[in-house]
């Protein structure tokens, strides 16, 4: 499939870290984009809108403020264009949140995500592109994780409900159809990013004063992955929706007898969380007060990404370290918050 400029496209979590930054790249190409977000408090919704204001900018921009689980909503939207791709990045975020919330996680995980497929597949959308997470690679040890590796051990419910998004976008793929990917999101920071994550709470705590808790006394890894790479690998994607394949032998659960796909974006250069504590202090160029603290439920120690598949259909190849993408978040975070 060729994304045709006159379709239009769905991004559902426009506001949010990742949809903002997507919706941006597409409107930059002359892409037309309709935009949907909650502006839900689950962090700052300041942020969001001032995300949106930088959208609302553009003339072939829309946006429509609701949720994905408006059923009568997303129908009327579905009813009012043409979509020749949708990508949906709206969900509830965090593994730790998901502990306190677990409805949340239902609602908008599970029962948004349905709504969002029945409605790609009652207008016929050409590609579905949607966040999974590394999350649901749970108990796995071997490192780099591989989408042909089974994801049967999650271990936070916010995981579970991203595993049950592949499951679901395959049933759809396989009876209706619907040309479906997904896509392994391995810890995405960079400018605009969401204040609960590790790079926005450490340089938020190091620029004030205040204590950082590092959690597993510090000896975790994480695949941090910038947010321009991550851009570049779902852009990529867009015009490369699966066909069905009647031979696929269903060895791995990344591909399929459906036009279903997944695939791990990720640097595939995982870092200490030390070094990252590191690298924030040289770049802010304060040291950090750290309380050190046993591992939380739900966290995994280490996170790497085997990025292969992804690079042989797009050649996927993230191009910024974590010297340069902490700098340039830095530079954000000052600027935003008037430093």
């Amino acid at each position: 499939m060729k994304l045709d400029k006159n379709n239009h496209i769905l991004v559902t979590g426009s506001a949010g870290f990742i949809g903002f930054h997507v919706a941006d790249r597409l409107l930059r190409d002359g892409h037309t984009v309709v935009g949907l977000d909650n502006m839900n408090d689950y962090y700052a919704p300041e942020l969001k809108y001032s995300r949106l204001s930088l959208l609302q900018r553009f003339p072939n921009f829309t946006f429509h403020q609701a949720d994905i689980g408006d059923v009568a909503m997303l129908r009327d939207l579905f009813e009012k264009n043409e979509f020749g791709a949708v990508i949906h990045l709206a969900a509830q975020a965090g593994v730790r949140y998901s502990l306190e919330n677990p409805q949340a996680y239902i609602d908008s995980n599970v029962a948004g995500f349905v709504n969002v497929l029945e409605n790609c597949r009652q207008y016929r959308t050409p590609h579905l592109v949607y966040a999974s997470s590394s999350s649901v690679y749970g108990l796995n040890v071997r490192t780099p994780f591989s989408e042909d590796d089974s994801v049967d051990h999650p271990i936070s419910l916010y995981a579970a409900t991203k595993k049950s998004n592949e499951l679901m976008a395959h049933v759809y793929s396989h009876l209706f159809e619907l040309p479906t990917t997904g896509l392994r999101f391995f810890t995405v920071y960079g400018p605009w990013g969401r204040p609960d994550m590790a790079v926005y709470k450490f340089t938020e705590a190091i620029f004030a004063g205040q204590p950082i808790d590092v959690y597993n006394q510090g000896k975790m890894k994480r695949d941090f992955t910038f947010i321009d790479d991550v851009v570049e690998g779902i852009v990529g994607v867009l015009d490369c929706a699966a066909s069905a394949n009647p031979l696929d032998d269903l060895t791995s659960p990344a591909t399929a007898r459906a036009p279903f796909r997944l695939y791990n974006i990720g640097n595939n250069k995982p870092v200490e969380l030390m070094n990252l504590i590191s690298t924030i202090e040289e770049t802010v160029g304060k040291k950090a007060v750290m309380n050190f603290l046993a591992i939380q439920p739900g966290d995994m120690i280490e996170t790497c990404a085997n990025i292969d598949r992804l690079h042989s259909i797009i050649s996927f190849q993230p191009q910024t370290t974590i010297a340069d993408g902490i700098k340039q978040f830095v530079r954000w975070y000052k600027d935003y918050h008037s430093l």
